[in-house]
Parts: C-alpha cells; structure tokens; sequence
C-alpha cells in the first residue's frame, strides 16, 4: 500500500474520519484529506499530498504507530504488537556437535514435525532427535527433513529426505529455488519460493505439484521461524527407464545375441 493508504487504514482501525484525525494530530482538516483523497486539479483528477516529516511524527506518536508500517517495511500496524512478533535469527537456535567437534545434520522425520515447532529452540528436544554427520556437509548448519504429502510431486516425492543449510538472512533467499519454511502458522513446508522481502515484506510459497489442489500463498515475514535451503535430497523413487533406453537395450541384446551366433559358427 501507499503511504497515503496506510494513514487511512490507521484512520479506520481508531474509527475517525479525516477531520477527527486532523484534531487528533494537530493538522487542519484540509491538510488530512489532501494526503488520503488528494486535492482537485484542473483536469478533474486528484493529486495526493506527501505527508511530511511533522505529520508523519504526529501520527506515530499519537496512535503508538510501528514507523516501519508508515513506510511499508511492516505489516504490523502497531508498536505494541511488534514486541510479541518472531524475529527471524541469523543462526539456528540449536545446533548438534559430534565428539570430533564438527557440527550433525539433525534428521527431523514426520513424526516429530509438530514436535519440532515447539523444541526447534529446545536444546534437550533437538538432542532427542536422530543426527549424524555427512562429511561434505560443511560450511554452514544441515537439517535433514522428511517430505510429507505431494505438493512437491515433480520434483520430489512422499518419504524423500531433503537437506538443508541454515539462510542466515532472509534477503539472501534466491526466486525459484526449493526452501524448507518453518512457521508457526503453516509449521514446516516444502516449496519454490520467490523472494518479495525487501518490497512487500512476505515469500512467495509454490508447489511443483500442478493438478491444482496446491495453490500459491504469502507468508509474512514475522511468521518466520527458520529458512533452509535445499541442497540435496535422497529418493527412494527409482526412475523408470525412458523409452530410448528401451530401444537400446534391445538393440544391445541382439547384437550380443548376433555376436553368439557368429562365434557358434568359428
């Protein structure tokens, strides 16, 4: 939204119009509705005014407004709420260590999904848990997780293990590549992510699965808990041999059967 629109959704929330905001933060009624409606022009349009700096100031310290919502960084309209909202941390809560001092991948399977939205942050759940290392593995926190369902159908399927490394930072996340999202809302999903944190502040969740039952959503970024990026995966789905092998293979059995012939008559 524009930030003539967001003053307006805070005009809403408070349950005042623009002349009741105006009093509310010491600005004429004219100033008010020049920024939400905009002041008519000769042609018969309007033209919004850009709030400035006391306007902006009026607001926030009146309403108790997260400056950051003002200015489109934010959804959370409320300086208040920001303090209960999940921050997204650069490095995992927990990590697992060897003997050896290297760092284990921790397998999370399927049972131990809802489990793991509460202990992700538990030092004694998460020592519960399966691990082991993988020699190259390196260079940055594994998690190897159970895909569960068939969103992904595709590309991966029901059972398979995908590993991966720790996004430290959620800018870093790259459009169209595969990402295990851990969240309070949607708990731990697999998907194509786009990347519209820096714009709108939210990612772009998409299955690879396309029969229509999986559609496209958003996810915020306060909802964010942990971000890893798929690096590997192990399938216990065989692919079946295209049609050209086929017809290889059966050439290759004649010619062997051809050369067995041609050596019985030697």
């Amino acid at each position: 939204m524009e930030i003539s629109q967001r003053i307006a959704a805070i005009r809403d929330t408070f349950n005042l119009n623009n002349f009741s905001l105006s009093k509310r933060i010491g600005v004429t009624g004219t100033t008010v509705d020049s920024i939400i409606n905009g002041r008519p022009q000769p042609d018969g349009s309007r033209k919004r005014t850009k709030p400035g700096y006391d306007v902006l100031t009026a607001i926030i310290n009146e309403f108790d407004i997260n400056p950051e919502y003002l200015f489109g960084k934010s959804e959370v309209m409320l300086k208040s709420d920001t303090n209960q909202i999940q921050t997204y941390s650069g490095v995992p809560q927990v990590v697992a260590v060897n003997p050896t001092g290297n760092e284990n991948v921790i397998y999370v399977p399927i049972q131990a999904r809802a489990g793991y939205l509460n202990g992700y942050g538990d030092a004694n759940y998460i020592e519960q848990l399966p691990s082991f290392h993988m020699p190259h593995l390196n260079n940055g926190t594994y998690r190897c997780f159970e895909v569960q369902g068939n969103s992904m159908v595709r590309t991966f399927f029901d059972g398979d293990l995908v590993f991966g490394k720790y996004v430290e930072n959620l800018h870093d996340i790259k459009d169209g590549r595969v990402y295990v999202i851990v969240s309070k809302n949607d708990g731990i999903v697999l998907k194509r992510v786009i990347n519209r944190i820096e714009q709108r502040g939210k990612l772009i969740l998409k299955s690879d699965n396309k029969t229509g039952n999986y559609p496209t959503y958003t996810i915020n970024a306060e909802e964010i808990m942990e971000v890893w990026y798929v690096t590997m995966f192990a399938s216990k789905q065989m692919p079946e041999p295209v049609d050209v092998y086929d017809r290889l293979h059966d050439l290759e059995s004649k010619v062997v059967e051809l050369e067995q012939q041609i050596g019985g008559y030697n």
